[in-house]
C-alpha cells in the first residue's frame, strides 16, 4: 500500500498500528529517548550535499542505502518520518531515504509538536537489515540535470534574493536560474509543518501538476526541501537541487538571470 506524501496526526493514529508501517524518529537518538511517539524509531541518516559529479551523488546513494540499513530498513515497508514540527529535518531525511532506494516515503505534519497521542520515552533497540536496497541517485537533483526534461525551475528564496538585490555573502553572484519562478517558501504552508490545501499551492505554482514535473530550489537545499513536501502534497513530481544558489552561483559557467 503507497503513503500519501504526507500524513497527519489523525491518520498516524489510525494506521500507527499496522504491520508494514515504520515511523522514524528524525531528531536524534537523545531526542528521541527524552520523548517520542509510541512505536517510533530513532533514524539519523544525514541530509544530502552539493553532488559535483555523478560519481559523487553515486557514492553518496550507496551510503544512504547502507545507512538506511544499519536502521533496520529494507525498503518494503512504508516509512513515515517525523522531526519535532517544522519538517526541516524530516524533509532532509526524506530525500536521504529515497536516494538511498526506498520508494515509500512519508512525513508527518506538524511533527512532534502536533501529535496530540501518547508520548514515551527510553531507549528503543535497532536490529540492522539485511535487505538489499537499490540506491537512486536520480531521486535528488543535481547542478548538471536542473534544466533538463523541460521542468519548471522553482526558486523558493525571499524576491531579494531572487532579483539579485539581496543574498548571502558567500556567494560569489546574486540572481537566480534563468527561467526560474519565484514563489516564497512560507507561502505554501498555513502553519509551520503543515503544508496549505493542494488548490492553494497550485494557484500559488501557477502550474498544473500534469504538465510537467517540477526543481525546487533555495540558497543551500532547506527551504527547497520544504517547499518539495507541500509541492508533492499538491500532486506535483517534484524533486529538489540540494545544491541550490550556494553551488550554483560558484559554477561560473552556469548561466544567470538578474
Amino acid at each position: 500500500m503507497s503513503l500519501p506524501p504526507v500524513v497527519d496526526a489523525a491518520w498516524l493514529a489510525e494506521h500507527g498500528g499496522e504491520d508494514d508501517l515504520l515511523l522514524a524518529d528524525v531528531r536524534g537518538p537523545n531526542a528521541h529517548t527524552r520523548g517520542h511517539i509510541q512505536g517510533s524509531i530513532p533514524l539519523m541518516i544525514g541530509t544530502p550535499g552539493q553532488f559535483t559529479s555523478p560519481e559523487v551523488r553515486e557514492a553518496f546513494a550507496g551510503e544512504a542505502a547502507l545507512r538506511l540499513r544499519r536502521h533496520g530498513v529494507t525498503g518494503e515497508e512504508r516509512l513515515v518520518l517525523y522531526d519535532g514540527g517544522d519538517l526541516t529535518n524530516a524533509a532532509a531525511a526524506m530525500q536521504v531515504a529515497e536516494i538511498g532506494g526506498h520508494r515509500n516515503v512519508a512525513v508527518l505534519a506538524g511533527g512532534l509538536a502536533g501529535w496530540p497521542g501518547e508520548v514515551e520515552s527510553g531507549v528503543v533497540d535497532i536490529e540492522k537489515a539485511r535487505a538489499e536496497l537499490v540506491p537512486r541517485p536520480e531521486a535528488v537533483t543535481a547542478w548538471w540535470e536542473v534544466s533538463e526534461g523541460g521542468a519548471l525551475i522553482l526558486d523558493v528564496r525571499r524576491e531579494d534574493e531572487y532579483s539579485g538585490k539581496g543574498g548571502y555573502p558567500c556567494d560569489p553572484r546574486q540572481g537566480h536560474i534563468p527561467g526560474a519562478r519565484n514563489v516564497e517558501v512560507s507561502t505554501l504552508f498555513a502553519a509551520s509543518g503543515v503544508p496549505k490545501a493542494a488548490d492553494e499551492v497550485r494557484s500559488l505554482v501557477g502550474a498544473d501538476p500534469a504538465e510537467r514535473p517540477v526543481v525546487t530550489y533555495c540558497h543551500s537545499g532547506s527551504r527547497s526541501g520544504l517547499a518539495l513536501i507541500a509541492l508533492r502534497a499538491a500532486g506535483y513530481d517534484a524533486r529538489n537541487y540540494f545544491g541550490s544558489w550556494h553551488e550554483w552561483s560558484r559554477r561560473a559557467e552556469l548561466p544567470m538571470e538578474r
